[in-house]
């Protein structure tokens, strides 16, 4: 579809009054009904892959096999997440924010009631592409969403630890399949079944907080509906002089766009690729770099702990949960020092010690100085640190590119490492980690740790300065005129499509 052009020229404060608000319950709001999906996200990976081997029991209501659910219904999953994240980003830049968070939880909710029902594998594959597919577009609307409308000076902070609660619902997943799979509490042919079900529980818990968060008035003042954008944000900052009592700061810079209905692929694609190719380069390397690391620790982990230290399959859960913890404590703990220290310091920083720290636990295991205690230590370590990069990929990607586009980069960016992870790590690593020699897991580890410690260095030359920075001052606008005042993240004032 080709530009629609531009509809009239406004000038507005909007970026600068949202930018230089104060935390309020109205922010706390938006944290709840957007961002605590990601806890969804972390359930559905966990529980599945903790449940597969009592789908393929005689007796719980579905004939399929082990590999069915870890290979072909998790390749379903992946399939979907990253459809949905190209599909939904398109209509997120195009159609706007909430229309879009609204509908991506929908799919994922109905998807999950009916893989809940599942009465045959065709039926379980077909439900967790669907539900896949809900999730992908969750993280291109949600995370452009939650960019545009968290003020500069918390949004990296925020976005972290919003995307690293992906690992609260892993640990629930992990406890919550040790209750599910107790046939002395569940029958065979139900635990699972509820597990689904529990999923659809929060969410639309999360759907009724959701309906009243708004549409970004960033979107909207492009996008022809700046009256109404004035007016929502007239609200938000009466609703925060009251709860503190005190009375705003004046705004900062103004911005004038040439108001768009929406934008085609072809303008997406130079804007990102030709536009801000550095940018393009950083993307990839840390949605790549993250992805491999995760699944070299993370796809084998209940065969190595069962083979290498002779864990019970059925106490592997416990040891997940453990490591999950650690994963969310990173961006948590860290995510404050990406605002604070830098970007650019913080993101090359986590990346690059995740890695050599990996290095170090391969060396470890392969000289066979580890217990399954001691193991679960290192990759705690680890993960801490890798945690908080891979959260910053997620906010990297969602503020170093123009408004208009923002959506549709992080569907690109996360469509390309959720395949690069959930397709060519599996690849790589199935054989590695199942083989049974030390040297093949420890060649995987090493594998993941070389591609981190690669991004790492790409992000110390290429990381944007986008500390407690506008997100006009960033990516200007490509509705921007070059006369608004609108910086780009070299302080210069670049026409629409200069590099940057």
């Amino acid at each position: 579809m080709t530009d629609s052009g531009p509809m009239k020229t406004v000038t507005t404060r909007i970026p600068a009054r949202l930018d230089r608000l104060p935390w309020s319950r109205w922010h706390w709001m938006i944290v709840i009904g957007l961002g605590t999906v990601w806890i969804l996200d972390g359930l559905e990976v966990t529980v599945v892959g903790n449940i597969a081997s009592r789908l393929s029991e005689e007796g719980s209501g579905l004939a399929i096999s082990p590999a069915q659910v870890t290979g072909i219904a998790a390749a379903l999953y992946v399939a979907g997440a990253c459809s949905g994240a190209l599909v939904f980003g398109w209509l997120t830049d195009r159609y706007g924010r909430k229309k879009l968070f609204l509908i991506t939880l929908a799919v994922y909710l109905l998807a999950t009631a009916l893989t809940a029902v599942s009465f045959s594998a065709w039926w379980f594959f077909l439900f967790r592409f669907l539900t896949g597919f809900g999730i992908g577009g969750e993280y291109a609307a949600i995370n452009s969403a939650i960019d545009e409308l968290i003020p500069s000076k918390y949004r990296g902070r925020v976005d972290l630890i919003i995307n690293g609660s992906f690992w609260l619902g892993a640990m629930a997943g992990s406890l919550l399949s040790v209750l599910a799979l107790n046939t002395d509490i569940f029958p065979k042919d139900l635990g699972w079944r509820l597990t689904f079900a529990l999923g659809v529980v929060l969410g639309l818990v999360i759907l009724l907080v959701r309906r009243h968060v708004p549409e970004s008035p960033r979107w909207m003042f492009i996008h022809g509906r700046d009256e109404e954008a004035e007016k929502l944000v007239d609200g938000v900052e009466e609703e925060v002089e009251a709860e503190t009592g005190r009375k705003l700061p004046e705004a900062g810079t103004a911005i004038t766009v040439e108001q768009r209905g929406g934008i085609g692929f072809g303008l997406i694609a130079k804007t990102v690729f030709r536009s801000y190719p550095k940018r393009a380069v950083l993307g990839l390397s840390l949605f790549i770099g993250q992805a491999f690391l995760y699944n070299a620790v993370t796809f084998g982990f209940g065969s190595i702990l069962v083979t290498f230290f002779d864990v019970s399959s059925g106490a592997t859960g416990y040891y997940f949960a453990v490591i999950a913890f650690c994963n969310f404590l990173g961006p948590l703990l860290l995510g404050r020092l990406f605002d604070t220290v830098g970007r650019k310091p913080m993101i090359a920083g986590t990346y690059l010690l995740s890695g050599s720290l990996l290095f170090v636990t391969a060396w470890f295991f392969n000289s066979g100085w580890l217990t399954a205690v001691t193991m679960t230590a290192c990759w705690c370590v680890v993960l801490f640190f890798a945690s908080a990069g891979a959260s910053s990929a997620y906010l990297t990607v969602s503020e170093i590119f123009p408004m208009e586009t923002r959506a549709m980069a992080i569907a690109f960016f996360y469509a390309i490492g959720t395949a690069a992870g959930g397709i060519s790590g599996p690849l790589v690593f199935a054989d590695l980690t199942k083989s049974g020699v030390i040297a093949d897991t420890a060649l995987a580890f090493a594998i993941g740790a070389a591609l981190m410690v690669a991004a790492g260095l790409v992000a110390c030359f290429f990381a944007v300065d986008a500390a407690g920075r506008s997100l006009e001052d960033i990516a200007t606008p490509l509705s921007a005129r070059k006369d608004s005042g609108a910086e780009s993240a070299d302080g210069t004032v670049p026409p629409p499509g200069a590099p940057a």
